[in-house]
């Protein structure tokens, strides 16, 4: 593949149950719209012809209880093999939560680089899928020197402020949906982007404009389409279809107007408000059923926390109110059942509702209008602008239970107005929504990123140490240095299997300061020296710059802008000049008269710098490039030097190690290590040495096996 065969384009959505036939949509909350936009977008683009390939991103998963599919590292989304899934292991084996996927992110971006080499290109634009797939897409897009593009599809800041509006206790808010990981994972990925993708103005104006570097300018608004193929209204067809029966068993009396409500188990969904307004409300009760689809189940005591309490509301409110034979609440539907869903809903001359607490889009909005159902809809976000367009239904406040239930009766009242909503549906959504016209707008937003960018990191080049498959980088101060003997120790054994095995150091000090340290305890020059906190790179013995890292790093950088950013901030003070690098600004810092270091990296956000803010030994603050860190050098290194992260053993002592020690590497914390890394213990691919200073190197490297045939670790 080529770039005169067109553009290489790569997708990231790494949480939920992603393929590309039978969704399982609503089967948790991680298996929701998002799924369906990004499979829609990736085929969208695929069928263009200035478009070469599309991979979409996506987790590797074996679990017992899903089907084998999830576990196929590949499957083509389009018959000319243009457009594909590629699933990436990281982490355990078994399905997980997005919650409880952040601690693997760095294993998904070494194997990601791993699949890209294979592919032989460098893709031209990375576009990542909510905050997980933002932060990781973020860095992966960084060590490659390709344009970022980030869309959040729901975010953080927005779900807490509307959960705790609703009355839930922020503290369980935030440890629940780990909101304040994803938050910080939004910011950074709006740190790096080049161009952000929202659905909606709303989605701009309320929703984004909350982060620290939401750059309006830098923000495209683009709605996602609907497959008119499948979605369109019952027309003149009998609707007497095997789904319709599975709704009918429920009801008294099924020929009644359906109040159809579509969504996953999910408290921001807010169905237990629609069962309220609904059984509120006698009139409405006599006048339509009520049709709650929300996900599947087997039992509700397997569903995960959130889905099994959704449930269990729903069904208590539903006995509370004595909805039986009015309310339908099936076990099971399929991605194909949706459209008939519809239809079904259409034909009763029914009303689609969705009262969600914030939607940023709602793609279930678009499906219904396609399908002639009128619509009403929580007066937020994606919902404003459609029915802006469409003029298919009503907004409500989706915390006001009693105009809930007051808009439905309404809606369901005047039968030449639902036929003109109708008609306005079908109308507006072919005219506003269509998925060619997206991947039109999209193109032209993201050919004006190509045409200026410069590919910095391309397929691995030979090096002058071809014989080298493993590569062993350690921190100096503290880590390499400290013992003398065990330091001669290490150096024998590294002489020993020179042709094998690469040595390198990451570290806080300046390239002359850690040649002259080196020298001072008789260390020879490694093969790689990663210094000023990774901010440069340089290869021994004639120490000769990285010149590709360093152009990298200018990315957004204003090292002026941020000293006066900084300036008279109490706790920290200029280290001397020796210390000031071109991509570093480094600081002595008083953790207790200096402000919290996240304090300092949201004011830095806020005057518009993109930063990566590093706090180590509880006495130093770097500030670095926005692409800048130990980790993301020794990744940029083991690229460019075609090694696997998983033959990279890293040791560390301090804080501003952890990123390195994170990942596919093998990572290495020595005995005498900085209270900053005790976070680290029990994960996996991080060994705890018991000796301090290179006689932990040691001990770590007769761990893992690494002389020989290397130990990988496993996840328990």
């Amino acid at each position: 593949m080529t770039d005169s065969e067109g553009l290489y384009l790569l997708h990231i959505s790494l949480h939920g149950l992603v393929r590309g036939h039978d969704l399982e949509l609503g089967r948790d909350a991680d298996t929701g719209g998002q799924i369906l936009y990004v499979l829609e977008l990736t085929r969208a683009l695929a069928a263009r012809k200035d478009v070469a390939r599309v991979d979409l991103l996506t987790r590797r998963i074996h679990d017992q209880r899903l089907a084998l599919d999830y576990a196929q590292p590949e499957e083509l989304l389009t018959e000319d093999g243009k457009a594909r899934i590629v699933r990436i292991p990281f982490g355990p084996r078994r399905y997980l939560l997005k919650e409880r996927l952040w601690p693997y992110l760095d294993s998904f971006i070494d194997n990601a680089l791993r699949h890209i080499r294979a592919v032989g290109r460098v893709p031209d634009v990375i576009h990542a899928h909510y905050a997980d797939a933002g932060w990781a897409g973020a860095r992966l897009a960084a060590l490659l020197g390709v344009p970022f593009i980030f869309t959040g599809h729901s975010l953080g800041r927005e779900k807490r402020r509307r959960l705790i509006e609703s009355g839930q206790d922020p503290a369980r808010v935030d440890a629940r949906y780990c909101l304040p990981e994803r938050i910080e994972a939004e910011e950074y990925a709006l740190d790096m982007a080049s161009l952000v993708i929202a659905s909606t103005r709303q989605e701009v104006e309320q929703q984004y404009a909350q982060y620290a570097n939401s750059d309006s300018a830098r923000i495209r608004v683009i709605p996602p389409g609907v497959d008119l193929g499948r979605f369109k209204p019952p027309g003149r067809l009998r609707m007497h279809g095997f789904y319709r029966q599975q709704i009918e068993r429920f009801l008294r009396h099924p020929r009644r107007p359906w109040i159809l409500a579509l969504a996953r188990p999910d408290e921001r969904k807010n169905l237990a408000a629609l069962v309220h307004a609904y059984g509120e409300r006698p009139a409405l009760r006599e006048r339509a059923n009520l049709v709650l689809v929300a996900g599947s189940r087997e039992r509700i005591a397997t569903l995960d926390a959130g889905s099994r309490h959704v449930w269990r509301e729903l069904l208590e409110l539903i006995d509370d109110y004595d909805l039986y034979g009015q309310a339908a609440y099936p076990k099971k539907h399929t991605a194909a059942d949706v459209p008939e869903l519809y239809r079904l809903a259409a034909a009763s001359r029914g009303v689609f509702v969705n009262p969600a607490l914030t939607e940023p889009f709602g793609l279930t909005l678009l499906e219904a209008a396609a399908s002639g159902l009128p619509v009403v809809a929580t007066d937020d976000g994606g919902p404003q602008e459609i029915l802006r367009h469409c003029r298919n239904g009503v907004l409500i406040d989706p915390l006001d239970v009693e105009g809930l239930g007051g808009a439905l009766e309404s809606a369901l009242s005047d039968p030449a107005r639902w036929r003109r909503w109708a008609q306005n549906g079908l109308r507006g959504v072919r005219r506003h929504y269509s998925w060619s016209g997206h991947a039109e707008h999209y193109m032209r937003a993201l050919k004006r990123l190509v045409a200026h960018r410069r590919r910095l990191v391309r397929s691995p080049r030979k090096s002058r140490l071809p014989t080298v498959d493993r590569l062993l980088i350690s921190d100096i101060d503290n880590t390499l240095l400290g013992d003398r003997e065990a330091l001669e120790s290490l150096l024998k054994v590294l002489e020993k299997i020179h042709d094998r095995i690469a040595f390198g150091i990451a570290t806080g000090r300046c390239i002359d300061s850690a040649v002259k340290v080196l020298r001072k305890w008789g260390a020879p020059i490694p093969d790689v020296l990663i210094t000023a906190v990774g901010s440069e790179i340089h290869y021994g013995p004639d120490v000769r710059e990285d010149a590709d890292w360093r152009r990298l790093l200018d990315f957004r950088w204003e090292p002026e802008a941020v000293r006066a950013a900084l300036s008279g901030v109490p706790g920290l003070r200029l280290q001397p000049a020796s210390e000031q690098r071109r991509h570093k600004i480094s600081y002595f810092a008083d953790p207790d008269k200096m402000p919290p270091v996240e304090e300092i990296r949201r004011a830095l956000r806020e005057k518009g710098l993109h930063v990566n803010v590093i706090f180590s030994h509880d006495a130093y603050l770097d500030i670095l490039p926005i692409r800048a860190s130990k980790g993301l050098a020794v990744r940029f290194v083991a690229a460019r030097w075609g090694m696997e992260m998983d033959h990279v053993l890293v040791a560390g002592d301090s804080g501003n190690d952890d990123e390195m020690l994170s990942g596919n590497s093998l990572g290495v914390v020595v005995g005498n290590y900085s209270h900053e890394l005790e976070y680290l213990r029990g994960r996996r691919g991080v060994y705890f040495a018991s000796a301090p200073y290179a006689g932990g190197i040691l001990e770590g490297m007769a761990h893992y096996h690494f002389l020989d045939t290397i130990r990988q670790p496993k996840y328990e």
